[in-house]
Formats: C-alpha cells, sequence, structure tokens
C-alpha cells in the first residue's frame, strides 16, 4: 500500500464507525485499515483479525456487528463477499471473492501459506487444505440470500478492478445488485483508488444517512474538455473541490441520430472523473428541464433557471476563475 497521498476527508462520515473487513490471509493490520484512518482522521475505524475458518468468520463478523452498530462496512476480496452478508448495513464490497473456492485452487493458494500482514495472535503460517476449501466455497452459497429486497440492494456497493488478475465477479454481482462500479486498478485498494472510487461513494452514503441535499452543479462537456478533445487546464481541481459541497452532474448533448458519440463522451467523462461520474451523466437538449442551482458551459443559456457559469467570458475566462467563485460562496 502506497503512501503518497496526505489528504484528510475531517467531515465525512464524522462521529459515525467505519469497519473495515480484510481479505484472505491478511489481518487487522492491513495498509487499506492505515489509510482509512488517514483519510477519515474523525471515523472511528475498526478492524479485527478474522479468524481462518470460514464459518467461524462469518459468525464473528455478525457478533461484531451485533456488538458494534457500524454506520459503514467496507470489506475486500474475501472479506468483501462476506461482507455482502452482513445484511441490515450499509456496506462497499470491493473485488469481492465470491468464488473463492476456485480462486484459492486456481492460483495455487493451497498448502501452506504465510499471512500477508502481522497478525494479534502472532501466527504468521497457516495450511489450507481441501477441506477448508470447500468450506470457503460452502459459505459462498449462502451470499446473495436477501438481495431480493429492495431496501437491501440500495444499502450495497461494488468496486471491480478492470485489471485483477484473481477476481472476476463483476457480472455475478450486478446480476443481483444495482449499484456497480468499475475502477482503473487490480486487486488491492490503492491510496489512489480509495481517492478517486472509495470516497466518493462513502460520501454518497453519509449524504444519505443524514438526509443531506447539496445544491447542484451541471458541468457540460464542452467546458470540461476542449474542441481538441483536450481535459481543460484546472477543470479536474475544480471539480474535486466542487463535490466536496454540492452535487455535480455532466451534461451531455443528446443525439439520438449518434449513438456512437454519446457512448463516446460517456466513456471519456468516466474515464476522466471516475467514480463520481456514476449515474452523473444526463443527456438533454433543452435545460428548462433541468433542475439546479448552477450551470457551467462554454455558451449562454437563458432557459437554464439556475445562475449560469460561462466559461470564456470575461468573468470566467478560465477554470480558475470558476474555483474562486465557489471558494468565495463557501458551498451555498
Amino acid at each position: 500500500m502506497e503512501q503518497q497521498f496526505q489528504i484528510k476527508y475531517p467531515s465525512l462520515m464524522e462521529n459515525k464507525r467505519v469497519m473495515y473487513v480484510h481479505g484472505f490471509a491478511s489481518s487487522a493490520q492491513s495498509g487499506t485499515v492505515a489509510l482509512l484512518r488517514q483519510l477519515l482522521p474523525n471515523t472511528d475505524v475498526v478492524a479485527y483479525d478474522i479468524p481462518l475458518d470460514p464459518q467461524e468468520a462469518i459468525s464473528f463478523l455478525h457478533a461484531k456487528c451485533d456488538e458494534l452498530k457500524p454506520d459503514l462496512i467496507i470489506g475486500t476480496s474475501a472479506g468483501g463477499m462476506m461482507t455482502e452478508q452482513l445484511y441490515g448495513f450499509d456496506r462497499i464490497i470491493i473485488n469481492p471473492a465470491f468464488n473463492i473456492g476456485d480462486t484459492m485452487v486456481k492460483h495455487g493458494m493451497t498448502g501452506k501459506q504465510t499471512y500477508q500482514n502481522p497478525r494479534q495472535d502472532g501466527v504468521q503460517e497457516f495450511i489450507v487444505t481441501k477441506a477448508l476449501v470447500k468450506q470457503y466455497a460452502e459459505l459462498t452459497q449462502q451470499c446473495f440470500t436477501k438481495a431480493d429486497d429492495e431496501a437491501e440492494r440500495q444499502r450495497v456497493w461494488g468496486l471491480f478492478g478492470d485489471k485483477d488478475p484473481l477476481v472476476h465477479t463483476f457480472d455475478l454481482y450486478r446480476s443481483h445488485y444495482p449499484q456497480a462500479i468499475h475502477f482503473h486498478g487490480e486487486h488491492r485498494l490503492s491510496d489512489k483508488i480509495a481517492i478517486h472510487y472509495l470516497i466518493p461513494v462513502i460520501r454518497w452514503i453519509d449524504d444519505r444517512q443524514e438526509g443531506r441535499e447539496r445544491p447542484v452543479v451541471y458541468i457540460t462537456i464542452d467546458a470540461m474538455r476542449s474542441p481538441q478533445g483536450m481535459q481543460r487546464p484546472s477543470m479536474h481541481k475544480a471539480f474535486e473541490m466542487l463535490i466536496e459541497h454540492y452535487s455535480v452532474y455532466f451534461l451531455c448533448p443528446a443525439d439520438s441520430n449518434d449513438k456512437e458519440a454519446i457512448s463516446a463522451d460517456h466513456d471519456w467523462i468516466e474515464d476522466i472523473i471516475s467514480a463520481p461520474s456514476y449515474n452523473r451523466v444526463i443527456y438533454a437538449n433543452n435545460s428548462a428541464l433541468l433542475y439546479g442551482d448552477y450551470k457551467i458551459a462554454t455558451a449562454a443559456d437563458d432557459a437554464f433557471m439556475g445562475t449560469n457559469i460561462r466559461l470564456g467570458s470575461d468573468e470566467f475566462k478560465t477554470w480558475d476563475e470558476i474555483i474562486t467563485f465557489f471558494e468565495r460562496l463557501g458551498g451555498q
């Protein structure tokens, strides 16, 4: 786990409890735990060494949930598979190993193994037997038992690395839950992925828990990129500032005769913005139909009922002037 970022989100999940469930052969000393505590300094981030036996592990986790009543549970890999089964809580599962029995066999995870991180009991080595593999496979059969409950379906978010060499369960997850996001990465959760994918999802969950409604900002795709298709200078810096205080949506022209262009616009936004673009891209030609507080575009728009901010005008020549404008507003 690299430590190249020193970013903190002190107001995110403030005075709440987040429980982290580590993956197979890991421990509560995982670098992900340290990263979460760094990013969420005013959150009680708790983690425990999960028992190796899968049935003991899931029973242990249920007991901890009953005891601690976490506001959010985050699980990775095998821990993500188990976290899916912790019904009744808001959950984020990252590269969940729903087929862990097959994964253990295919990737040589049987026989003598070494824990990736120190364990509280001091044990460093363990044996993965065929019986243990079977037990893990049996535990996966308990997944999705409440996935047909609509309230439960909205409490789970899945994040999946598009280059994960170990786990490929996006389609399986998506057949049960609607909230699924691909991220550019592999199996492990890096600092960059946590900031650009995990933190936005945590923010959405925190807002929902608090009943918090943020002012709405629309950004047109022509304000995001130049006519040459390049990201405009300081646009991403401005966006990162905006999502701290506003609910940001992206506007694209809706040309039903050019579906390839529509798809290309969506892919470009998703690649540049990452997780915050999930379900936030809107295709519309008539802005009078849009309800919101601010619209950032390169052209004037008298039809929009909110505040128009025209990039390239004398007042807002660049995104830097837009940053200054919103800094002065202070989230209003």
